[in-house]
């Protein structure tokens, strides 16, 4: 062979094993592409939809976002037009998107544990819109499954927050409840549960002064945080200052708007165990609820707002159960009430016992405190927002007629009837909510690297808050479960009712 032809031989040669090797090259790069489809989901869009994102921008119109396993994968206006030819196409034309919301108080093994959170509350969480929730005390051995079923994709669910057991005194108001009495009980208590995977520390009512600073400074020093009910013996400025990170229900918020709210915590347990025996505990709490009323101090409540903003104190106010409470006969079972067929049978019977031990002998005195206490509650909510005090969303479901999923809307439209704007209700049941759990990295905004959590509305929230309930579709964790699947799930719910 000539010099030539072996240099045209070799260069061919050099050719031929480029060839083969950029070939299977490729092949292993589609063979990766589409093992990682097969494991992961097709690409999803939501085109022509008007973004309500929660970064505090205006809505923008004619928007597309472009879902890809998981996350959100691009933001852009969609005359781009640059969707993948092989993605699931949503129309959002004249529709709404923001962001999966949360509820920042539920208790989800209430309703019995652990069926009765999966084919009760669950469902009714997601075709609210809701993605998150944060429970607020059960039983550790139900949720850390269920949160386990939820992340690994056997089971579609919210991302769930949790604390497992509460911390309480001796004898606890609820269960699941760890007593804790002192200091050694207090550390061993925190650092177990945190070993065991909770995400925060709950504390209730019942808790000595001692147990609970106890646990504030067990709770720092593992660096996690607690919250909850301020307990009876601890002022809301105390709590404030030790570091309780968010406040429920607004307990001891009130009492620490008193002028007098040394006496009134004196008097709060005299009318809480009828020391007193010449005096029954239920006049001496209705002694007690009128001497908070008349002692409630605009001056001393600004001057506790302004401890929770210097502290960093978020609120739960939880206003649907406030309500609740306040009016309880308004509240009782009717079948004009389209939601009721979605409660078990042996859940509303509970409910209705509940609420009828609370109107049990009540009189006219009773239900004008009520009225007075709730709108006390609406005005300092109402200041909190006014002056920067960090508010979250959250029920309590499923207290007794606080429906869950659907509570979460009216608790977004009392916090507009409190002064809220539409927006800032919003946010704070979506980017308010991320910031306190410490994911505004991965949730509550819609952004490019976000988590795929959304909710697709037939109408403007921001124009009416109750808008944020016509959802036409939700997407959690990139899967999207359209109005059919959303109806198909709560008839599944209303079957699992009416047999339980």
């Amino acid at each position: 062979m000539n010099r030539s032809l072996l240099k045209n031989f070799r260069r061919n040669k050099d050719l031929r094993a480029c060839a083969l090797w950029l070939l299977v090259g490729v092949s292993v790069l589609v063979c990766v592409a589409l093992g990682a489809c097969r494991r992961g989901q097709p690409a999803l869009a939501i085109t022509h939809v008007t973004l309500i994102d929660m970064t505090g921008a205006p809505p923008q119109r004619d928007m597309t976002v472009l879902i890809v396993r998981d996350k959100i994968a691009a933001v852009t206006p969609s005359e781009s037009d640059d969707v993948p030819w092989s993605a699931t196409v949503i129309d959002g034309h004249d529709k709404y998107l923001i962001p999966g919301l949360a509820d920042m108080h539920v208790h989800l093994t209430a309703a019995g544990e652990p069926s009765g959170s999966r084919e009760f509350m669950i469902p009714l969480l997601l075709a609210n819109g809701i993605t998150t929730v944060r429970d607020m005390g059960g039983y550790l051995d139900a949720l850390l499954p269920l949160r386990r079923e939820i992340e690994s994709g056997k089971r579609v669910g919210p991302r769930i927050v949790l604390a497992g057991p509460y911390l309480d005194g001796n004898p606890p108001a609820f269960q699941p409840s760890l007593v804790v009495t002192n200091k050694v009980q207090a550390s061993d208590d925190v650092k177990d549960l945190i070993r065991r995977g909770v995400d925060f520390i709950k504390v209730q009512s019942n808790l000595s002064r001692d147990a609970y600073f106890a646990i504030a400074e067990t709770s720092k020093a593992e660096h996690a945080s607690f919250v909850g009910h301020v307990p009876d013996r601890v002022t809301a400025a105390e709590a404030s200052e030790a570091g309780q990170r968010s406040i429920e229900h607004l307990t001891g918020v009130l009492r620490g708007c008193s002028s007098d709210e040394p006496k009134l915590m004196r008097e709060q347990f005299l009318a809480a165990t009828g020391r007193e025996k010449h005096v029954s505990s239920a006049t001496r709490q209705d002694d007690w609820d009128g001497e908070l009323l008349q002692t409630f101090s605009e001056e001393r409540a600004h001057a506790l707002l302004e401890e929770f903003l210097a502290n960093g104190t978020w609120q739960t106010p939880t206003l649907v159960l406030l309500r609740n409470d306040a009016y309880p006969g308004e509240h009782q079972p009717d079948a004009n009430d389209a939601r009721l067929k979605y409660v078990p049978q042996a859940v509303r019977q509970r409910w209705t016992q509940n609420l009828a031990q609370l109107d049990a002998h009540a009189t006219a005195r009773d239900y004008a405190e009520r009225a007075g206490l709730m709108d006390k509650s609406e005005y300092v909510v109402r200041e909190m927002q006014r002056v920067g005090v960090n508010v979250l969303a959250g029920t309590d479901s499923p207290a007794p007629f606080v429906y869950p999923g659907f509570a979460l809307h009216d608790e977004l439209a009392l916090l507009v009837e409190s002064g809220f704007t539409p927006m800032a209700a919003l946010q704070a049941a979506t980017s308010r909510a991320a910031e306190f759990m410490g994911r505004s990295a991965t949730q509550g905004t819609i952004e490019k690297g976000k988590f795929a959590d959304l909710v697709l509305l037939d109408e403007n929230p921001l124009a009416d808050i109750r808008n944020a309930g016509r959802i036409r579709a939700v997407v959690v964790r990139g899967k999207a479960l359209d109005r059919a699947a959303l109806d198909g799930m709560l008839a599944a719910v209303e079957r699992f009712a009416a047999a339980h």
